[in-house]
């Protein structure tokens, strides 16, 4: 009795994924096979350089990155 959600969309984001936190780029390979049902967020102690790695690796194996933009630089053009 309660107000729980439903046992199959339990844990799930809004866009279908499930969320899984990230702190090195060898995390990522965990989720090889699984890039259609885990959304990757990286976690909020990691620096600027190695999120632009993460993000980076991410794309080359299609996997979804929750908080993509955040702490990002913006290079500005000359």
């Amino acid at each position: 009795i309660g107000y729980g959600s439903d046992k199959k969309t339990r844990y799930r984001l809004r866009n279908g994924f499930y969320k899984f936190v990230v702190q090195s780029v060898g995390d990522l390979e965990m989720l090889l096979m699984h890039n259609e049902k885990y959304a990757v967020e990286i976690a909020h102690n990691v620096g600027a350089k190695k999120r632009k790695m993460i993000v980076e690796r991410a794309d080359q194996l299609r996997l979804h990155v929750t908080n993509r933009f955040a702490r990002l630089r913006t290079e500005e053009n000359d």
